[in-house]
């Protein structure tokens, strides 16, 4: 970590580097349960019909808890409201490892809404990274806490591997490994944020902030700890959570089905999986670089880029049953992504005081998980009507709507460490 923020304090060093390997720990776990999760549906239920219970048991979870705790975190403080998450999130692995093993499909649905429960401390790692730097880094710290999720989705496999042959030899079950493997791994991200984030972030806003002056937020600047309401009254806050919601919708209503219309025209699972891949390298890949640009050329900007490059992938959705156009479609389809993730994070925590934060991070979260689900529930209706070509006219269509909402709002580009 010394080698990529060389220029850091010790204590912005070590807590950025603690959420870092926390936040690709708990990708790892994420990734190890999920990889298993509709067959061990279709298993333990005994019909195709329940496959995507559980998936969606985590999406609620997810969104269940993320103001919840994102109101912990202003009031007791980030970390023990993220090491509140992730001893939910090792209960929900032990739960739906051990109803694997007793045969439970109620119980893989309960460990999976646990399990997405603790999925709002890992999106909220990346605010408490940043909160700990000064506003014109802020988006390179939340682009290279979201690029540590490519460190962990690159280890799904061997995790995967290892842990399905240890439960086969320890006659627990093949698919119950990756869950008990989830849970060593989200016990790593708890023992790490308990360990290392000191001091807590928030209250080195609440002293001494940064730069050894208080944080610049709005709200401690007004005095007062403003209503949710009143913090989601500022155009600026509405603009990133849409960014995100938007962003989140386009990504999950194609790649939910991509997979599928890739199998009908005839492509093996390694080409799958190749196609996968580059749209993971696009989420994730480049989201330091992402914070880069959201730093030197501000915010907005950054977003429209995001909505364009998710309209170029749309445009392309119709055409993809010639390999190459899916190729490039994923990755953009992925980078379009990023863009609007990590420039509209870094817009969302302007502004904010230290006591406001974590419940408008929560509740910004929680809206970019109702987004997953509604894509995830939307894209199977929609390509049974029309395939593909519907796909690519409903994701033009949310993409067009945030085109039109920047466009409405003609915002000049802002220098980063300016409030939007």
């Amino acid at each position: 970590m010394t080698t990529i923020i060389p220029l850091l304090r010790s204590d912005r060093r070590r807590i950025t580097a603690a959420l870092f390997v926390a936040q690709a720990a708990f990708t790892a776990a994420s990734g190890a349960g999920f990889s298993l999760l509709t067959i061990s549906a279709i298993a333990l239920s005994g019909s195709a019909v329940f496959a995507g219970f559980p998936s969606s048991a985590m999406l609620i979870g997810r969104a269940l808890a993320a103001y919840p705790i994102g109101k912990l975190m202003d009031t007791l403080g980030r970390r023990p409201a993220l090491a509140l998450g992730y001893l939910i999130g090792i209960g929900g692995a032990v739960t739906a490892a051990l109803a694997v093993m007793a045969g439970s499909f109620p119980g893989l649905v309960a460990g999976s809404l646990l399990f997405g429960m603790a999925r709002v401390s890992n999106d909220q790692a990346r605010y408490v990274a940043a909160e700990v730097h000064s506003t014109d880094q802020r988006g390179f710290i939340i682009g290279l806490i979201v690029f540590a999720g490519t460190v962990g989705a690159i280890s799904v496999p061997g995790v995967v591997a290892v842990s399905t042959g240890l439960a086969e030899g320890g006659g627990s079950g093949t698919f119950a490994g990756p869950w008990f493997a989830a849970a060593v791994l989200v016990c790593a991200s708890f023992v790490l944020t308990v360990g290392l984030v000191r001091p807590d972030p928030r209250d080195l806003s609440l002293t001494n902030g940064v730069e050894g002056r208080p944080d610049e937020g709005l709200g401690l600047n007004a005095g007062r700890v403003r209503s949710l309401r009143e913090i989601f009254s500022a155009g600026h806050v509405r603009l990133a959570v849409f960014s995100m919601f938007i962003g989140q919708a386009v990504m999950v209503l194609v790649m939910t089905i991509a997979p599928v219309h890739m199998h009908d025209h005839g492509h093996v699972p390694t080409t799958i999986s190749i196609a996968v891949t580059v749209h993971t390298l696009g989420m994730f890949g480049l989201a330091a670089i992402t914070g880069r640009l959201v730093d030197r050329y501000g915010r907005t900007p950054i977003i429209a880029a995001g909505a364009s490059q998710l309209m170029v992938a749309s445009l392309l959705i119709p055409f993809t049953h010639h390999l190459a156009l899916m190729l490039v479609m994923m990755f953009l389809l992925g980078y379009g992504w990023n863009l609007c993730f990590v420039a509209g994070s870094s817009l969302l925590i302007d502004g904010l005081g230290p006591r406001e934060r974590g419940r408008t991070q929560g509740t910004g979260d929680g809206i970019v998980a109702v987004s997953a689900a509604v894509g995830a529930l939307a894209t199977g209706p929609v390509f049974g009507a029309g395939g593909m070509g519907h796909i690519g006219a409903a994701a033009i269509a949310f993409s067009l709507v945030l085109i039109v909402v920047l466009g409405w709002r003609r915002l000049p580009r802002q220098p980063a460490s300016r409030v939007p």
